[in-house]
């Protein structure tokens, strides 16, 4: 897969050049509107920084969390712009609007070295429309902004695989580059589809099977270990023709997952126990039962502590282990143990080092959880050192095509502009 990177634009030179560049951004904010975790803004100033050095005028643009195509304050991006600018050490402008007076205008005022963040990309309907025309719309008005002459940077990998204006309509209309973070977070998902150290585990949890399946199918074959956690594991205990009681159930996946179980049962590893609930809250009744024995009425919601065992002890001798989604409900603080969890006194690190890589949003929500010095399963693989970069889910849409050999075909599709279209954001460690 040949991608041009950020590096190949500046040896091009892109002094006085106008560059967008769509970072993610995409933050948690408090109650207050203060930022709690700034690790995807830390993320995305490599490249910012070095566009900025070499005499770029930048335009960024990203987006925060789901407004409703339209502007709204709680959705601004003024305390990421505040954050961004003293990681910079430098000013960064807050156009008022997307692609509107304020941003034009500021944008025919930058200088060599300046930054302009755009405000909320989902502020207009037409960045995530299907409509396809109306999102060309949307991409020329950014293009607008950096003129005819200008480049796009591609340095957001947890929206990368996104059709939406900002993404990859842009990319049709700008000759385009993978920037610093997406170069790399790609350079480490290669490593598992090529030659990974082995032993090598792989992690599969959230909540539905159907969701992970196509990963199932393309890992299975190819790894020493896959362990099964979160919500799908009942599914997989419900083809075992185990009760799983008011369990998360995929009813349609059964006989997939028994097809599953006849044909990889040898690296398949389900849970051995699990913590139930009465309700799904907070405050809910708990008790921990043996996976065979889940009670009328009860809820799974987390692994119990002999999965957790046995789970380390098959990761600890891994080499390579591939993450994607949380073992349990870990919203809920009393459900971690599958997330955020303190690290076991057999979890210890053996003296090699491993690759670990974690993805999903979930995953990076459990791994923001987790508690310093490590956990089991929600600090990250004690096997491994864990580094946070970008969250969200898409790792399992590479990883598929990756696996299932099609990565080649894929990137050169018409409709495809450029090839990371297919990549996702995710958690990277060496």
């Amino acid at each position: 897969m040949t991608v041009q990177t950020l590096q190949d634009l500046l040896t091009e030179g892109v002094e006085g050049r106008g560059v967008l560049v769509r970072s993610d951004l995409n933050v948690p904010l408090d109650d207050n509107g203060q930022i709690t975790d700034p690790g995807r803004i830390i993320a995305s100033v490599p490249t910012i920084q070095a566009l900025v050095e070499a005499g770029a005028k930048v335009v960024v643009m990203a987006h925060l969390g789901r407004p409703k195509g339209e502007p709204d304050a709680k959705y601004s991006l003024a305390p990421v712009a505040a954050k961004l600018a003293e990681l910079l050490g430098r000013n960064v402008q807050l156009a008022g609007d997307v692609v509107g007076y304020d941003a034009l205008s500021r944008s025919e005022g930058l200088t060599d070295g300046d930054v302009l963040l755009l405000e909320n990309v989902r502020f207009d309907p037409r960045e995530t429309s299907k409509d396809e025309s109306a999102r060309a719309k949307l991409a020329a008005a950014f293009v607008e902004l950096v003129g005819d002459d200008g480049a796009f940077v591609s340095d957001g990998f947890g929206v990368v695989h996104r059709e939406q204006a900002s993404v990859y309509d842009v990319a049709q209309q700008l000759p385009h580059y993978a920037g610093t973070l997406v170069a790399a977070e790609v350079e480490v998902l290669q490593k598992l589809t090529q030659d990974p150290a082995r032993p090598y585990a792989v992690v599969l949890g959230g909540s539905k099977v159907s969701d992970k399946l196509a990963v199932i199918e393309a890992l299975a074959p190819k790894v020493d270990t896959l362990v099964i956690g979160g919500g799908m594991c009942f599914t997989f205990l419900a083809a075992q023709g185990l009760p799983v009681g008011g369990s998360l159930l995929q009813t349609e996946m059964i006989d997939t997952c028994k097809d599953l179980l006849e044909r990889f049962g040898d690296v398949l590893h389900l849970p051995v126990d699990i913590v139930v609930a009465d309700k799904f809250a907070a405050d809910a009744d708990t008790k921990t039962v043996a996976s065979t024995e889940i009670p009328d009425g009860w809820l799974g919601l987390d692994i119990g502590p002999e999965s957790v065992s046995r789970f380390a002890a098959l990761l600890t001798e891994a080499k390579t282990v591939f993450w994607n989604g949380p073992m349990g409900v870990f919203e809920f603080e009393k459900w971690g143990a599958g997330g955020p969890r303190r690290r076991p006194p057999h979890a210890s690190p053996p003296p090699h080092r491993g690759v670990t890589v974690g993805g999903g949003g979930a995953r990076a929500g459990a791994r923001a959880r987790a508690p310093p010095g490590g956990g089991a399963f929600g600090g990250g693989v004690n096997v491994c050192v864990t580094v946070p970069a970008n969250g969200h889910g898409s790792p399992r849409r590479w990883l598929i095509v990756a696996w299932l050999g099609d990565a080649a075909t894929t990137s050169h599709r018409p409709s495809r502009a450029v090839p990371w279209m297919l990549c996702g954001g995710l958690l990277i460690g060496i």
